[in-house]
């Protein structure tokens, strides 16, 4: 059972996360509004956690903020140009990080669909959790997943029928946050904090 603390979302800005605004994100269409929530999972280079750049800053994070050195590493190359972000990324010691407020449109779903609605950024909000389809993920992140979503919950009630996994909303072009990732946990743990 999760012992994370309350969490505060306030005018889009999640109380307890670092603030590091991405150049990736747009206006959201007036029309709609935000009830889902989607689940990712992101490691640079694959499969390896923490890994910092030269200039010290985490791999993720350069990556979501445009300042990625796409020479750093042989894989960075297939991505180079990569403009994406998230809202939120949570580490592997539960570490949180906001780029995009939630009120604007990350760009975390790419092409998508949910429940027959296309281009899911328009209404998402998107999570990535430090990871890989092939590892599990941690007890922490967990706790603080099921922290942050109680939260959206509660500022965007509408959210709370739409929670899903990037593999749903892109099948066959995406799989994570794949096998390893526990939803049952996860779900559970999120009814324990609205009781």
């Amino acid at each position: 059972m999760s012992t994370t603390p309350p969490m505060i979302i306030k005018d889009g800005r999640l109380s307890s996360a670092t603030w590091l605004m991405s150049p990736n994100y747009n206006k959201r269409p007036d029309h709609l509004t935000i009830d889902t929530i989607v689940i990712h999972n992101i490691s640079l280079p694959p499969n390896e956690f923490g890994i910092c750049g030269s200039d010290g800053v985490h791999y993720v994070k350069a990556l979501f903020t445009n300042q990625l050195d796409w020479d750093a590493h042989p894989y960075f190359q297939t991505i180079q140009g990569a403009e994406v972000s998230a809202h939120l990324f949570i580490e592997r010691d539960g570490a949180i990080t906001q780029f995009v407020n939630f009120a604007e449109r990350a760009w975390h779903a790419g092409r998508s669909s949910y429940l027959g609605r296309p281009e899911c950024n328009d209404y998402s909000i998107g999570i990535e959790l430090e990871g890989s389809d092939f590892v599990s993920f941690t007890s922490v992140q967990y706790d603080t997943l099921a922290a942050v979503i109680a939260a959206l919950y509660d500022a965007y009630p509408k959210t709370r029928r739409h929670l899903t996994g990037h593999s749903d909303i892109a099948p066959g072009r995406k799989t994570d946050p794949g096998d390893y990732f526990d939803w049952p946990k996860l779900r559970q743990e999120i009814a324990c904090l609205l009781k």
